[in-house]
């Protein structure tokens, strides 16, 4: 029997996707960039679902709205039941590629009329963004990698290669947007795709990308079991917006630090690193009348700061 083609592999992975994750729903939307993975997706989606392609141009490459309107037309010959462009500003905050992916997210979701939104990350991003934590020491979270489902965000394709999307593109016929971005070794996931992946795979014998995958499958299990505990336990921990820290001694460190983060969180803390999670921890188990730590800016753009006063983690802020 004659193996599948691209697009009927990919139109049954997305199938049995939607039937566990998303089996309620009536139609979706795709992030379209206009490269051969979300071209791919967008062309499996509207084939399962009604679905709107949602394009975002950045604006921060020459021709960028002329290869959005390439994006739209191809989604509408694809079968999408309708394709627009988000036209959108990025900022400065967290660097370049962290103030584009902001802009983009934020323009989704307001573009989305409640619809789940499919993203087109496949294996090969998710070993990349496993590297990635490896290399900068982020802990288990970042290692854990994507979510495939984090609602309204769906990543079906985190179990399937690359080269099955650039396969459905080819026997489409589409003809891709190739992202100068991708190729731009200035960028350290650049670097990791072309050289470092490849070099892992020699050296190791194959299957690296699949491995890296699992281990964040792995550890997003766990994480998610560890946040639950760490929910749970804060629930029990408040004290108004104060934290007891007489609930906190006594617990296991992964789970203390997972709550101090949600209470961080809850309180209006952003950007979080490691460091500041450990600089506040430090308020439960080394205890030496220290003083706050800054954890970010409130609403009113003030510099916002956790301490301990009388037995309790608490929040405040003072004018930056």
């Amino acid at each position: 029997m004659d193996r599948p083609g691209a697009l009927a592999r990919l139109r049954v992975a997305l199938a049995g996707f939607a039937a566990e994750h998303l089996p309620e729903a009536t139609g979706w939307c795709a992030a379209l960039s206009g490269g051969p993975d979300s071209l791919a997706l967008t062309a499996a989606a509207a084939a399962t679902l009604p679905t709107t392609a949602l394009i975002v141009d950045h604006g921060l490459q020459p021709g960028s709205a002329e290869v959005a309107e390439t994006a739209r037309r191809s989604a509408l010959e694809l079968g999408c039941v309708a394709a627009r462009v988000l036209a959108v500003r990025v900022g400065t905050e967290g660097g370049p590629e962290a103030a584009a992916r902001a802009a983009r997210y934020a323009a989704l979701d307001a573009a989305r009329g409640g619809a789940p939104v499919l993203l087109a990350h496949t294996l090969d991003d998710q070993a990349e963004t496993v590297l990635l934590g490896l290399g900068r020491g982020s802990g288990a979270r970042s290692i854990a990698g994507m979510r495939t489902c984090d609602p309204p965000w769906y990543r079906p394709l985190l179990g399937e290669r690359r080269s099955l999307t650039h396969a459905v593109c080819a026997e489409l016929g589409l003809t891709p947007w190739d992202d100068p971005h991708n190729s731009d070794r200035r960028f350290t996931r650049v670097r990791l795709r072309t050289e470092v992946l490849p070099l892992l795979e020699d050296v190791l014998g194959g299957g690296v990308a699949e491995a890296l995958a699992r281990t964040a499958a792995a550890l997003r299990e766990d994480t998610d079991a560890l946040d639950a505990l760490a929910d749970r336990t804060l629930g029990d921990a408040e004290d108004g917006a104060n934290v007891a820290v007489a609930t906190l001694v006594g617990l296991p460190t992964a789970v203390r630090r997972r709550v101090i983060r949600r209470w961080l969180l809850r309180g209006g803390a952003s950007g979080l690193t490691d460091k500041q999670i450990r600089a506040v921890d430090a308020l439960v188990t080394t205890w030496r009348g220290q003083g706050g730590v800054a954890v970010g800016s409130d609403l009113r753009h003030q510099r916002l700061f956790a301490g301990r006063r009388d037995g309790r983690l608490v929040l405040y802020s003072q004018p930056v």
